[in-house]
């Protein structure tokens, strides 16, 4: 049982810091929930080696505490703990299941202040996006509490007299699960309430820059009652993580993989659990088109475009990274997203209530994005809005706005992860509907229109798991989150969510003439 005090009017645990607890002790008066160690076996655990690695506060620059750092060798702890607990754990009953997941929901929402806090600390985002995410993420908790109720299999009527055949479904067994830092909370989430739904027990390797949110989280789900085991945080600095990532992919008792990151790494994952034949749920990369039709609502198609494009500082895998805009109606369009950018986007410190857009999350992505807006300018973009990194220094970028993009530019060709709006004209819907298909991947996709014979001929020709018509927003627990070409394998989210980690049995009775 771990010592508790009092932090911000709630009870959490006291860290014991290796070379001082006075740290840990401070680090929880000014975060709560915020831990420094790995969560194996239902304890917090110093890495083998004993080495550690900073968080940073992307705003200023900051160190916010220094993480132990796992390696391939505390991979071996963390199944070995998954593997024992799953024994029991795929005995529990459907409602059990859902009870605890119920109580880690209204544990998340208890907590969801702390953990919005954690969230701007680690990441940048604004409170206001780290509320939301919050919210967002406990979705899914309450979804799969409904769902794991809902693990039907089939009755199918035999060939043949004296058979009875069923088809049922079982958790596939030990998780391991490589979230990204954008979305901290929620991509975690997403994917243990549908394994812990299913009955598996879960390995979360989380990302370097945001290791603080899912340590978090393994506190609470401790609290909800899930057993020693069941749920497992490895953090891991930039340098371990690819050891880490290659243990999880190529243990043998590790049987299914979850994988939200770019297709460069997910193709690099999805190789490395070919020996032992895993099941491999991958969301990866996309290159989001938002085409804007002459026959959309200007006002609609502006704030949808502002949404997409600018949450999260433009660092979302759904971003509207390609904005086609129909002849007719580009002039207005840029005229009105220009202002609406002057206008709404306030940068600064996630921590002021008055900011809307955050850093980005490092220096090489503020470089990434530089590059980018370089590249179009070099090509013959024309900058309308920004352009350079803000005044504030550091990793903060303005909100940019670039026309006349052509598909030789990088804003066009691959996904930019900040927060450039960049604006293509095209002359005819099939042109238009050639130039988002024109990519590698296909995650999500939008369109505004106020046609409806032309809302579903374009979503229906759009090459992309998701598509908003008429929406920017369009993610929730209830939606079947995906993509398709080389944005990933797989659906998170929704009723098809367990099938991730689910496997199907066929059972055939004989004998019973």
């Amino acid at each position: 049982m771990l010592p508790l005090i009092r932090s911000t009017g709630l009870l959490v645990p006291v860290m014991a810091s290796r070379a001082s607890g006075t740290l840990a002790v401070r680090l929880q008066h000014k975060y709560a929930l915020a831990h420094e160690k790995s969560f194996i076996n239902g304890s917090w655990r110093q890495s083998k080696s004993g080495a550690t690695f900073p968080v940073f506060n992307p705003a200023n620059g900051e160190v916010i505490c220094n993480v132990t750092d796992c390696s391939s060798e505390d991979v071996e702890d963390a199944v070995q703990a998954a593997i024992l607990a799953f024994k029991s754990f795929k005995e529990t009953t459907a409602k059990e299941r859902s009870a605890m997941l119920l109580k880690f929901y209204e544990l998340q929402n208890k907590h969801a202040e702390d953990l919005a806090k954690l969230m701007t600390a680690e990441n940048g985002k604004p409170m206001v996006e780290s509320r939301s995410e919050v919210v967002y993420g406990a979705s899914f908790l309450e979804w799969f509490a409904a769902e794991a109720r809902r693990m039907y299999g089939d009755y199918i009527p035999a060939p043949v007299k004296g058979r009875e055949m069923v088809f049922i479904k079982q958790p596939v067994g030990v998780t391991g699960i490589i979230t990204p830092w954008n979305f901290p909370n929620a991509m975690i989430t997403r994917k243990i309430g549908a394994a812990l739904a299913a009955g598996c027990t879960c390995i979360i390797k989380p990302a370097p820059e945001t290791p603080l949110s899912a340590l978090a989280l393994a506190q609470l789900a401790h609290e909800a009652g899930f057993p020693p085991g069941t749920v497992n945080v490895l953090p891991s600095s930039e340098k371990t993580t690819p050891g880490v990532g290659r243990a999880l992919c190529e243990h043998h008792q590790i049987h299914a993989l979850s994988f939200t990151g770019s297709s460069a790494v997910g193709k690099l994952l999805l190789a490395q659990c070919a020996d032992s034949v895993k099941k491999v749920s991958l969301e990866l990369g996309g290159n989001a088109p938002f085409i804007v039709f002459d026959t959309a609502n200007l006002e609609k198609a502006v704030n949808g475009a502002l949404a997409c494009k600018f949450r999260n500082t433009g660092q979302t895998c759904v971003s509207a990274n390609r904005i086609l805009v129909q002849e007719g109606i580009h002039d207005k369009f840029v005229a009105a997203l220009t202002e609406a950018i002057q206008q709404r986007m306030k940068i600064g410190d996630g921590f002021n209530p008055d900011t809307t857009l955050g850093p980005l999350i490092n220096s090489k992505a503020v470089e990434k994005v530089e590059h980018h807006v370089a590249d179009a300018i070099k090509k013959g973009g024309k900058v309308v809005v920004g352009g350079k990194r803000h005044t504030l220094g550091g990793n903060f970028f303005e909100p940019t706005l670039v026309t006349n993009v052509n598909t030789s530019m990088l804003v066009c060709a691959e996904e930019t992860f900040g927060p450039v709006a960049s604006v293509i004209k095209f002359k005819t819907e099939e042109e238009a509907v050639d130039l988002a298909n024109s990519t590698r991947v296909g995650l999500a996709g939008y369109f505004y229109t106020e046609n409806i014979a032309q809302g579903w001929r374009v979503a229906k020709a759009l090459e992309v798991g998701m598509v908003g018509v008429n929406e920017g927003i369009i993610s929730c627990a209830e939606a079947a989150f995906g993509g398709v070409k080389e944005s990933g394998l797989g659906r998170e989210g929704s009723r098809y969510g367990l099938d991730e980690f689910t496997q199907i049995k066929y059972i055939c009775f004989g004998g019973l003439e």
